[in-house]
């Protein structure tokens, strides 16, 4: 298992060395590290506070006198069945220490009051932890929702009774905003009215404009700056990288209290800033920070990296409850699209975690209407069979548009990296924003944040709404006008609404170009919104046309029988729900909780059949395309070592032909049960960038013992030789019960057969490869090794499994950056 990270046979080679060239940097997801920056907070994988419990994991070795033995459970060795940064866990292993544990637990609460009591905390502690990661996650997201609507209106204008206050609260006590202009009252002015006095004209909109572009260049500078000097992985949308992470990948930092802050911080900036993006995705990464931080809380969850990521898949559930309101979706979105290991006890921790963040964002509620969703719509009118045919078109749009933007994203950032464009992140963060604030502004449909643009267009006009997408013709005939309900009967389109589609066929252009190059530049990134908002523009053009086609064809046999003169037959805002949940469908491939998302977000309970219709023919379309989502294609794109589950493995190859060594390669690097001196393990380890080694009876016969860390057999000879009198480079080690008989001056032997596993995972050589995927899928395998009638072969590591995934595919192997 190649390692770059190990430079030398001693424990200093646990950490990598430092670099000072740039080809000694890794990008990850845009963001160019320096291996030899840490986190000050213990990350996932660290093994700070860490300590073995699991027999497996246990060093026993001499003592200071040659038959004195160190105890490992009295004196555990700090590291032990821990590992290094840009490796994969032993899922295994890890589930094998928690049982240990429990198993310990559970035993010695039967022999006094005080062990009874550690039981019941110890089993309540996932709970209490759910309940502080809903609760931080919450909060923080309700404070993002209030900062961002801040200061996406202070681009306008600012508010004279208080400059903290958005629009919309500062003109709520005023007693002069009318229903036409419900947006102005004389508390709130904009930055030409301040400035010139005056609103009307070409200088004070010139004035305007150039507030706005300046506001949103410094919002953007603020947030790329920021990202880029004190937290590198606060950039783009997160979910690539906590997919990767709760598959088994360490990538210390990623979800550390650094990045949370300066995630939390930039994400508003971002938003604010204009630019295409949207702070849902970004939410998922700053909940499960949250819940990384709080796991060093507790024990349990401290010291296992398995039990960790059950917290962070619920963490991914509440990242998603907050962003919508959608505490239900939030828990499917999290077993559909994020995790890779989900138990019942996770799917009811999450549910219990994504009710605590849902109420707590309730209960600050960020948007003003004591509303827990974003966009709460009430149609009136019922959907027809007729209609499904437009559902399914803008199904096939939504795949064919998510097929297309993945593509088109995925091009633009292997550029990104490959040119000299990913050398000024700044700079392009900067270009970006200009060029999207210059032609933004004059279009009030891309100049309104996306959330805004959603829920106008997701809008069913009334009587009074004073919205140009209602601008429709005011007919003469009462009976026509009859209203049922709220409900308003079909009307002809106006002038009003005329230039609103000119206006939002404009920004359906704007918004599929924009989006393509804003997603993946070194500033928080979203893409929901974007995606919603690019499917709501096409479905409220469709749903119009459609409204206008069934106003001047009431008699044809389409919609003869069920839409009847002066009659509301069509709602074109349900086109726009529609169309939104079919776009984010293909750029997505989410299903089941994206129909959940969308009816929770809205309201609408009833249009359930039409979200599913559109969904599903959107991810059929899309699939036909690509099968990847826009996750796993940037998974890809970075070269992170994740087994897709839901990719088929049609190949005929054997273990034989993906197991290292291969034909051309040196023999195996093994270690012998005995008669290896340390000097000779520590010349193997440091000859060799593997991270663990088979152990055999002996190089003769190469029957196969069991395997032990790089890591582990690197902390326990470096502990031996500062706790341990003479042990020397001629020292013998020995992986037996029983060291062999020596000489009388020769130096004490030391015994390593604790750390080592003597139940590792092997296949025969002629095991098809499509068997041993899916036990790497379903096991969480670092490594397996491969055998003949008893002897060692050869070992297959997840990376080679990708490697050749990747050849088959007729991809570049090289791709795969880590172990």
């Amino acid at each position: 298992m190649d390692t770059s990270g190990y430079r030398t046979g001693s424990l200093d080679s646990l950490h990598p060395s430092d670099v000072d060239d740039d080809d000694e940097m890794v990008d990850i997801a845009g963001a160019t590290l320096d291996f030899s920056t840490t986190d000050d907070d213990p990350p996932l994988g660290s093994g700070e506070f860490e300590e073995p419990s699991s027999s497996s994991s246990r060093a026993g070795m001499n003592g200071s006198g040659p038959n004195k033995l160190v105890d490992p459970l009295d004196d555990p060795l700090p590291g032990l069945g821990t590992y290094e940064d840009f490796n994969t866990i032993d899922w295994v292993r890890e589930k094998s220490k928690d049982r240990d544990r429990h198993r310990e637990i559970t035993n010695k609460s039967k022999l006094s009051t005080m062990a009874l009591l550690h039981s019941v905390s110890d089993a309540f502690s996932g709970w209490l932890l759910m309940l502080l990661v809903g609760l931080m996650s919450g909060a923080l997201a309700g404070g993002i929702d209030i900062a961002a609507h801040w200061l996406t209106d202070l681009k306008e204008g600012i508010c004279l009774v208080g400059f903290w206050f958005n629009h919309e609260h500062c003109c709520w006590t005023s007693n002069e905003t009318t229903f036409q202009e419900r947006d102005r009252c004389p508390q709130w002015q904009s930055w030409a009215e301040l400035i010139t006095g005056t609103s009307e004209g070409a200088f004070p909109y010139i004035v305007n404009y150039l507030m706005y572009m300046v506001w949103a260049l410094l919002f953007a500078l603020l947030a790329v700056v920021l990202v880029r000097s004190f937290a590198p992985y606060a950039c783009g949308s997160g979910i690539p990288e906590i997919k990767t992470i709760l598959s088994g990948f360490i990538i210390r930092g990623y979800l550390g209290k650094w990045t949370l802050i300066v995630k939390t911080i930039t994400l508003v900036l971002a938003v604010s800033s204009g630019l295409s993006l949207g702070k849902e995705g970004p939410l998922v990464h700053v909940a499960c920070c949250c819940a990384n931080i709080l796991c060093h809380l507790f024990t349990k969850y401290r010291k296992n990296e398995a039990k960790r990521r059950e917290v962070l898949s619920a963490a991914a559930a509440v990242g998603v409850s907050v962003a919508f309101g959608a505490p239900i979706g939030g828990v499917l979105f999290s077993l559909e699209e994020v995790s890779y290991y989900f138990p019942l006890k996770t799917l009811w921790r999450s549910f219990f975690a994504a009710l605590v963040a849902a109420f707590t964002l309730r209960s600050i509620n960020p948007f003003g209407n004591s509303r827990l969703v974003l966009f709460y719509v009430e149609f009136h009118a019922p959907w027809h069979l007729v209609e499904l045919v437009p559902f399914v078109l803008l199904g096939v749009f939504g795949g064919l548009w998510g097929a297309l933007f993945i593509r088109a994203n995925i091009a633009w950032c292997r550029r990104r990296k490959s040119t000299r464009l990913g050398h000024y992140p700044v700079t392009e963060v900067l270009v970006v924003t200009a060029l999207t604030a210059v032609l933004a502004y004059p279009n009030s449909y891309t100049r309104m944040s996306g959330a805004e643009l959603i829920a106008e267009l997701f809008n069913d006009c009334s009587l009074l709404d004073s919205s140009q997408l209602c601008g429709y013709k005011q007919t003469t005939n009462i009976s026509e006008t009859a209203s049922v309900g709220n409900s308003l009967a079909d009307r002809p389109a106006g002038a009003g609404l005329y230039t609103a589609l000119w206006q939002l066929a404009l920004a359906l252009v704007f918004k599929m170009v924009i989006t393509v190059i804003t997603f993946g530049m070194k500033v928080p990134s979203g893409l929901f919104i974007p995606s919603m908002a690019v499917g709501a523009i096409a479905g409220r053009l469709l749903g119009v046309g459609m409204e206008q086609l069934a106003y001047y064809n009431h008699d044809s046999f389409l919609f003869k029988g069920w839409c009847s003169p002066g009659a509301d037959c069509i709602t074109p805002g349900l086109y726009a729900m529609v169309g939104a949940a079919a776009c984010l469908g293909g750029v997505t491939r989410m299903t089941v909780s994206l129909v959940v998302i969308m009816f929770e977000l809205t309201g609408g309970l009833e249009y359930i059949v039409p979200l599913m219709a559109a969904t599903m023919t959107s991810k059929w379309v899309a699939d036909a395309l690509g099968r990847e989502g826009i996750y796993e294609a940037h998974i890809r794109l970075n070269g992170y070592p994740f087994l897709e589950p839901k990719e088929e493995f049609g190949h005929s190859s054997l273990a034989v032909d993906v197991m290292r060594p291969r034909r051309s390669d040196p023999a195996l690097a093994v270690l012998t049960q005995e008669g290896m001196t340390v000097g000779e393990v520590e010349a193997l380890v440091e000859g060799t960038y593997y991270s663990g080694f088979p152990v055999v009876v002996s190089q003769e016969s190469q029957r196969l013992v069991g395997f032990v860390l790089r890591r582990d057999l690197l902390i326990s000879i470096d502990n031996a030789r500062k706790r341990q009198e003479g042990v020397v480079g001629a020292s013998q080690v020995v992986f037996t019960d029983h060291a062999p008989a020596q000489a009388d001056d020769a130096p004490p032997p030391l015994r390593l057969r604790s750390i080592v596993d003597l139940s590792p995972f092997t296949v025969t050589d002629h095991t098809p490869m499509d068997i041993t995927v899916d036990i790497f899928r379903k096991l969480g395998l670092r490594q397996c090794l491969v055998t003949h009638n008893g002897r060692l072969l050869g070992i297959i590591t997840k990376k080679d499994i990708l490697k050749h995934m990747a050849q088959i595919a007729n991809r570049d192997p090289d791709s795969i950056l880590f172990n």
